[in-house]
């Protein structure tokens, strides 16, 4: 513990921190004397001239820009965005639709959710026998229907109706004759003939039948003795027309035909 309390009391040396604290300072200020010498010694550049070349003052102007020097020369493409020139992958062919052939044995079947076209009833056949008639000035009408007094009301004509002996068609326009004989049926009504009258002699009918299917000439050439029998026969002539065409090979271009009605219930 002695010999280190010596050594702490002993006093530092400062000699060599002091000269080389000198030497120090000496060679920095002559690197500095030395910079500035050599540099004096070197040729300078003058900018401008002192005297500002005899010209006087010169006034500077505010421009909007500067145009930049344009640089031409080739295009770098790695600075620069270029079009791609890698070869594109062929397109996928798009893949045609197999159609199916129709079968034409096939039968469609309309689906659940088709509507139904409903058939619009059929229109009441017009009357033309009432429309031939003329109103006497002493006749009453009524816009109520005729009374229901039997079951036989509104009955069609029963019996049949069929072509006279004298017909002008034979065999060769047989289905003309046959078209003839089953429109006039569906026409024929005996809704005015007395219902207990259960059969009736025959009437015959013969008008005037020309290529274009219209009818001149009705006329009654064998009565029943019943005026509403035959009046309903002759009526059922006249709403039955105007007919169809007569057949193009039928020689004539109009044809005396004659129908029989005969009633049975």
């Amino acid at each position: 513990m002695a010999s280190h309390a010596d050594i702490l009391d002993r006093p530092e040396r400062l000699w060599g921190s002091f000269w080389g604290s000198v030497v120090l300072h000496l060679s920095v200020a002559a690197a500095v004397l030395l910079t500035a010498w050599i540099q004096a010694r070197r040729p300078h550049e003058n900018w401008g001239d002192i005297h500002g070349g005899g010209m006087g003052s010169v006034a500077v102007n505010v421009v909007p820009r500067i145009p930049l020097p344009t640089q031409s020369g080739p295009v770098n493409p790695v600075a620069n965005d270029t079009e791609s020139r890698a070869p594109e992958p062929p397109a996928k062919a798009k893949p045609q639709v197999k159609v199916k052939a129709l079968d034409l044995d096939a039968i469609p079947i309309p689906s659940r959710n088709a509507k139904v076209s409903r058939p619009s009833p059929a229109a009441a056949p017009p009357d033309k026998w009432r429309a031939s008639q003329k109103d006497l000035p002493n006749q009453l009408y009524s816009t109520a229907g005729t009374r229901v007094a039997t079951p036989d009301y509104a009955l069609a004509g029963g019996g049949g109706v069929g072509v006279g002996t004298n017909s002008p068609f034979g065999n060769q326009f047989g289905a003309y004759a046959d078209l003839l004989r089953n429109r006039v049926a569906q026409y024929w009504q005996t809704t005015t003939i007395d219902p207990r009258l259960r059969t009736a002699p025959q009437v015959s009918v013969r008008f005037t039948l020309h290529r274009n299917g219209s009818v001149t000439g009705i006329r009654i050439t064998q009565t029943s003795g019943i005026n509403a029998l035959d009046i309903s026969a002759q009526r059922a002539i006249m709403d039955a027309a105007p007919f169809p065409q007569l057949p193009p090979q039928f020689p004539k271009n109009e044809a005396e035909i004659e129908f029989v009605f005969e009633l049975k219930r």
